[in-house]
C-alpha cells in the first residue's frame, strides 16, 4: 500500500475548506457528516454555502492567515483553477497542514475514499487515486449487502457494551457480540422489530450467554491451491475463527484473509523434527471446541483425505456440531482456436 487507511477523530477539530464553488460544496457536505469545525476561505459563495454559512454551520473566511492552516485536521483545496489549487497547496503545506487537493491525487496528503455510511459504522474504500469510478462500482456493491438501520444496532451495542463487560465473562464476550450481529437481533432488527431484537439481547445478557454460544462448531475448509479458489463461506469462516489450524500446504496468502487476531495452530512437518501425531491433532480440535470456540480445519487436501476422515468420524463420535466447506477445484485452461 502506498497509503495507509486510518479514520481521524474529528469531534472539535477544525478542517479549513479553501473555494467557494460546487467543488468546495462537495467536500463541505462530506465533512458536515463528522463533528468538525469547518472553516471555509473564499471571497465569494455558491448559493449552497452561503447557506451553511448563515445558519452557522460554516465560518467563512474571506482572507486567509497562516493560522487558519495551523493545528487542522485537514486541509482540502478545492478552487477549480489548477494554478490556485498549486499555490494555496504550497502555503498550506507551509504551515504543517494535512492536505487534500480535489482532483490533484500528486498533491494529497490524504485521499478521500468512497464511503458507505451506517454511522457509526462507516466503510471507507480507496484505490490510491487510480481508480475512482471503481471505488464508486465497490461502494455500490457494498451499500445493497449492508441493510440501513445496521448503524442503529451497532450504536445500541456501543450502549450495552459496559453492561456486558460487567455481565458476561471476556471468553463468552466475542461469541455473545457474533450472535448479536449474525444471528437474531440483527435479523429482527432489519426487518424492523427493534424492540424483539433489544429483548432477546437484554435476555441473554441476564441469562449471561447467547444461545449458540455455549457449544462450539468446526469448519473443514478447503483451501484449494490458490487463495482465489476458496469460495466465499470458506472465507467467512477464516474471519469468524477463534482458532485455525493449517499445515504447510496451506499458503500465507490463504491465511491473510483470516481474523488477524485467531489464534493460529501450524499441524504441518518442520524440517528436522518430528511430525504432529494425528491424534494430537484432533484431540485439540475437539478441546477447542468443546470450550465453545469456532474451530476452522484449514487443510489444502479433499474433504475424503484419509486424515481429514478420522478427523470428521471423531467429531461425530464427540456429537459436536461441525460442517464440511469444500475449496473450488481448479479447471484447466481452455484454448480457444481462432477458425478461418
Amino acid at each position: 500500500m502506498k497509503t495507509f487507511p486510518m479514520f481521524l477523530k474529528m469531534a472539535g477539530r477544525r478542517v479549513a475548506i479553501i473555494g467557494g464553488g460546487e467543488q468546495a460544496a462537495q467536500k463541505t457536505r462530506l465533512v458536515l457528516k463528522t463533528e468538525a469545525k469547518i472553516e471555509v476561505l473564499a471571497e465569494q459563495l455558491e448559493p449552497e454555502l452561503e447557506a451553511l454559512e448563515a445558519s452557522g454551520k460554516v465560518d467563512l473566511h474571506q482572507s486567509a492567515a497562516p493560522e487558519h492552516f495551523r493545528d487542522t485536521a485537514l486541509v482540502f483545496v478545492a478552487t477549480g483553477c489548477p494554478g490556485a489549487d498549486a499555490a494555496w497547496h504550497a502555503r498550506a503545506k507551509a504551515e504543517g497542514a494535512l492536505v487534500n487537493v480535489v482532483d490533484r491525487p500528486d498533491l494529497c496528503d490524504a485521499m478521500t475514499p468512497s464511503i458507505v455510511d451506517r454511522d457509526p459504522v462507516v466503510v471507507a474504500i480507496g484505490t490510491e487515486g487510480t481508480a475512482p469510478v471503481l471505488a464508486r462500482q465497490i461502494k455500490t456493491r457494498v451499500e445493497e449487502v449492508l441493510e440501513p438501520r445496521l448503524g442503529d444496532l451497532a450504536a445500541l451495542a456501543g450502549r450495552l457494551r459496559a453492561e456486558v463487560a460487567r455481565q458476561l465473562p471476556q471468553s463468552a464476550r466475542r461469541p455473545f457480540w457474533r450472535w448479536v450481529f449474525g444471528g437474531e437481533p440483527r435479523r429482527l432488527f432489519a426487518s424492523g422489530a427493534e424492540r424483539e431484537a433489544m429483548r432477546l439481547i437484554k435476555s441473554a445478557i441476564a441469562e449471561k450467554s447467547a444461545p449458540d454460544q455455549k457449544h462450539g462448531f468446526v469448519s473443514i475448509v478447503g483451501a484449494g491451491p490458490e487463495p482465489d479458489l476458496m469460495t466465499l463461506r470458506g472465507v467467512q469462516r477464516l474471519q469468524e475463527a477463534d482458532v485455525i489450524f493449517y499445515d504447510e500446504q496451506v499458503g500465507t496468502e490463504t491465511l491473510e484473509l483470516a481474523r488477524r487476531d485467531a489464534e493460529r495452530v501450524f499441524t504441518g512437518t518442520i524440517p528436522g523434527t518430528t511430525p504432529w501425531p494425528q491424534e494430537r491433532i484432533v484431540a485439540l480440535i475437539l478441546a477447542a471446541a468443546r470450550q465453545g470456540q469456532r474451530v476452522v480445519r484449514l487443510s489444502a487436501n479433499a474433504p475424503d483425505a484419509l486424515h481429514l476422515r478420522s478427523e470428521i468420524a471423531r467429531l461425530q463420535a464427540a456429537e459436536l456440531a461441525y460442517e464440511i466447506v469444500p475449496g473450488v477445484s481448479p479447471q484447466p485452461a481452455e484454448r480457444q482456436v481462432a477458425s478461418g
